[in-house]
């Protein structure tokens, strides 16, 4: 297994223009479970199914377990997105699948609050998630995947400059579901753009 390239007792907190992105802690509970709740119809379709104490407290206990152990592993860095005036939690977004070796490369996953979606918070995330990915944890791939008719999805990625790549057949279970996936990736050193709301 190989160390992340940051001391890990300093946990990153990544600042955009509008957003900031840090690992979740325990007191966000009741926010994020507010948020998903009020989000449910909104982000069902496109997540594994829902456990029925999906939102319990520990449910919770244990995903922040998850997130502290793949942290300390070096496989995955979790963080909540907030708004960067009012400190609201708007959504997530995750870096998990990180390989060093000859790939280098990691893959991005995320979510965003339904009353929160369309105003380009998501767009920004990807964009600081990428750059850490690349600048401070030295990738040189960052791949996604998502369900081709995820629209909101597919905006995000291609503004944020990833490129599609190929169609993943059956490759995950969303939902009770197996579904095809587009698998996009950016490569370190391609262009970025980030402008357009999404």
């Amino acid at each position: 297994m190989f160390a992340l390239p940051f001391i890990r007792r300093d946990a990153p907190e990544l600042r955009g223009e509008r957003i900031n992105l840090r690992m979740p802690e325990p007191g966000d509970y009741r926010e994020w479970s507010l948020l998903r709740q009020e989000s449910r119809a909104f982000l069902e379709p496109w997540e594994p199914r829902w456990a029925n104490d999906e939102l319990s407290r520990a449910s919770w206990r244990a995903r922040m377990g998850r997130y502290r152990e793949d942290y300390a592993q070096g496989s995955a860095v979790a963080f909540f997105i907030f708004d960067g005036k009012s400190g609201r939690l708007l959504g997530g977004i995750t870096l998990g699948n990180i390989r060093y070796g000859v790939s280098q490369t990691g893959h991005i996953g995320y979510w965003m609050g339904s009353r929160h979606a369309g105003k380009g918070h998501m767009t920004e995330a990807v964009g600081l998630v990428t750059q850490f990915s690349f600048e401070r944890l030295r990738l040189h791939r960052i791949e996604a995947a998502c369900i081709p008719d995820n629209a909101r999805s597919i905006r995000v990625l291609e503004k944020a400059g990833f490129r599609r790549e190929g169609l993943l057949r059956s490759y995950l279970k969303i939902n009770g579901a197996w579904q095809d996936h587009y698998l996009y990736a950016l490569i370190a050193g391609e262009t970025q753009c980030v402008t357009e709301k999404v």
